[in-house]
């Protein structure tokens, strides 16, 4: 029979001096492995490796200032209001000064700052279409999910529900004796599968011809798994009992249609012009 898991890290990494957060830590490496399979990209396609280091600054500071006011604005409003400078600053202010780390990061923040990034990335470095560019980085962003997703678990956020059984995880920090489900890990594992599927296309097919295509699939596959994992996660601010659907899969359905609909418009215009 499964038995539940006691889950209890610590907070992370003792320096001694300060404390390595496992959050920041998956960040990190999210960002080191994301460099990493862009750069084979780049040396595969004769791209200046001198645009990869300007990719990186812009994917980091277009993720971190968009999944922090996609949290806010989408969870926690109120923080503009009653302590404003936490909203862009890994520190809180109220009730004390503590450093919090990456802490309250949306991912539907995050999808949309990563896709205003990339118009000023195409603009400014590359002279190619935004679609050129997401394409390429849809494989770095589900493998950087992955240890996104592995850093809510370490820091026992983003919980599941209660699994009514002997399955599932207790998370002892939260001051709980039940189990849950373990739904970070649920939705990294689909993020990793989400990368194999992705990897396939892009190295295997000439999908990657057809500009926007890789991007639309990784859109829509991404949000459906967004979508299908918060059945089993705890809503992350009070909802209405009457509604079908909770804020996570209200913000996921329109990401799936625009999914759908870059997938339909990107063929379309890839037919055309093969028939010019």
């Amino acid at each position: 029979m499964l038995q539940a898991i006691q889950w209890d890290p610590s907070l992370g990494i003792d320096l001694g001096i300060f404390t390595i957060r496992y959050y920041s830590l998956m960040f990190l490496i999210a960002f080191g492995a994301g460099f990493y399979i862009t750069k084979r990209i780049f040396i595969s396609e004769g791209v200046s490796l001198e645009k990869l280091d300007k990719l990186l600054i812009y994917t980091i500071l277009s993720t971190l200032i968009g999944a922090r006011l996609g949290h806010v604005i989408f969870y926690q409003p109120e923080l503009f209001l009653e302590d404003p400078l936490s909203v862009f600053l890994p520190v809180s202010f109220v009730p004390e000064i503590e450093f919090t780390g990456f802490r309250g990061l949306a991912s539907h923040g995050a999808a949309i700052g990563i896709a205003i990034g990339m118009y000023f990335y195409s603009k400014k470095v590359t002279n190619k279409s935004i679609f050129w560019i997401l394409d390429r980085i849809t494989m770095p962003v589900a493998f950087g999910a992955v240890f996104v997703r592995i850093g809510n678990f370490l820091n026992s956020e983003i919980v599941g529900k209660a699994t009514n059984s002997d399955f599932g995880v207790v998370f002892v920090q939260l001051g709980e004796s039940f189990p849950r489900h373990p739904a970070q890990l649920y939705e990294s594992i689909c993020y990793l599968i989400l990368f194999g599927i992705l990897s396939l296309i892009f190295w295997k097919t000439n999908v990657k011809q057809k500009k926007g295509v890789l991007f639309g699939v990784f859109f829509t596959l991404l949000w459906t798994i967004r979508f299908l994992v918060e059945y089993v996660k705890e809503p992350q601010v009070a909802e209405r009992a009457d509604w079908l659907f909770n804020t996570g899969q209200l913000l996921s359905i329109p990401m799936i249609l625009i999914g759908l609909g870059i997938i339909y418009f990107s063929n379309k215009r890839a037919k055309v012009n093969e028939s010019a």
